[in-house]
């Protein structure tokens, strides 16, 4: 198949730490091509994000032929209004009342759709990943922040407002840790990337000797939730209890969402996913202990299987359904 002879629907995930750009054929079952990541730089502005959000999309254009291009997808952290494409919050990357769908279309000259960043890694594993063949699908991201997204019978579900799937600011402790978004106790405030090495960092006692400050040379600032996993898979007493925290934090949650939605399966992505079995094992062993018995005996709890991809696929597939009538 060649590029000239297929129509490709750009697809944008849009994080707070990573911008990815890809393209997905317009038919669907196959990978998207040419994704790339460029850092989102937030402190810079919105302006300035917007301008790199905007390069990427026209170099991928560019790439393809304009008359190939169907559209743009957007996924951008939220709580963000589909249907206005405008984007209300964004804690991490500062946006408040941001009309990105429109901004992004007009200096494209293309139609295009906005959606939740996790709705459309959730959609985007129910299209073509861990979630192929579910009803009921839940989607969990970790990474910057925490986000989540529910998929019923092929539908993104949005709520009264656009904010439904919110697991990241589900409150596991009332008096908690402040959380970015302002209130206190959120999963996002101890199970997200920043706050898994935050919470690292100040687990190591004054003048330790541990593995996890070697791995960046004694300067904690360099520490990520990626250097948490390596440390505690090399043996770090303070980084794999924090760890077990970070996944019974996050069972929390999960069993409280499989009581919610009685999905088939929780599908668990993102950055800070990369932890593999070292997460998700104790996640699955503490939510069966939380959860009754007959929705566990029709729930799975998967690893995403697209990668850096899902939220790129899911953002074309939304665009697709909008535009064209088709999962």
């Amino acid at each position: 198949m060649t590029v000239g002879r297929t129509r490709w629907i750009v697809g944008v995930d849009i994080g707070g730490t990573n911008l990815r750009v890809g393209r997905v054929p317009l038919e669907g079952g196959a990978p998207p091509v040419a994704v790339r990541r460029r850092s989102t730089r937030p402190a810079s502005g919105s302006g300035q994000v917007l301008e790199r959000i905007v390069a990427m999309i026209r170099e991928s254009v560019a790439e393809a032929g304009r008359d190939n291009i169907a559209g743009i997808g957007l996924g951008a952290p939220g709580p963000l209004d589909p249907e206005s494409g405008v984007v209300a919050e964004t804690p991490n990357l500062g946006w408040r009342d941001y009309p990105l769908r429109d901004l992004v279309a007009e200096a494209c000259g293309l139609p295009a759709t906005l959606d939740n960043d996790a709705n459309c890694f959730t959609y985007g594993e129910w299209w073509m990943g861990a979630g192929r063949g579910c009803r009921r699908l839940v989607g969990i991201t970790l990474g910057t922040g925490i986000g989540g997204g529910i998929v019923i019978d092929g539908e993104i579900q949005h709520g009264a407002s656009g904010g439904a799937g919110e697991v990241g600011h589900m409150s596991v402790d009332v008096r908690g840790r402040r959380c970015a978004c302002g209130s206190r106790g959120c999963v996002e405030a101890y199970a997200s990337g920043p706050a898994i090495a935050a919470r690292a960092v100040e687990a190591i006692p004054a003048g330790s000797d541990c593995i996890l400050a070697s791995l960046v040379d004694g300067d904690l600032d360099g520490v990520t939730a990626e250097i948490v996993s390596q440390a505690a898979a090399a043996g770090d007493r303070y980084a794999g209890e924090v760890l077990r925290d970070t996944a019974g934090i996050l069972a929390t949650a999960v069993a409280n969402v499989i009581h919610l939605v009685n999905p088939e399966a929780v599908v668990i992505g993102g950055g800070v996913a990369n932890a593999g079995e070292r997460l998700l094992g104790p996640i699955r062993r503490e939510v069966g202990r939380r959860v009754f018995g007959a929705h566990m005996r029709v729930c799975r709890i998967l690893r995403g299987e697209l990668g850096e991809s899902a939220g790129v696929i899911g953002a074309a597939g939304v665009f697709r359904r909008a535009h064209h009538g088709c999962p």
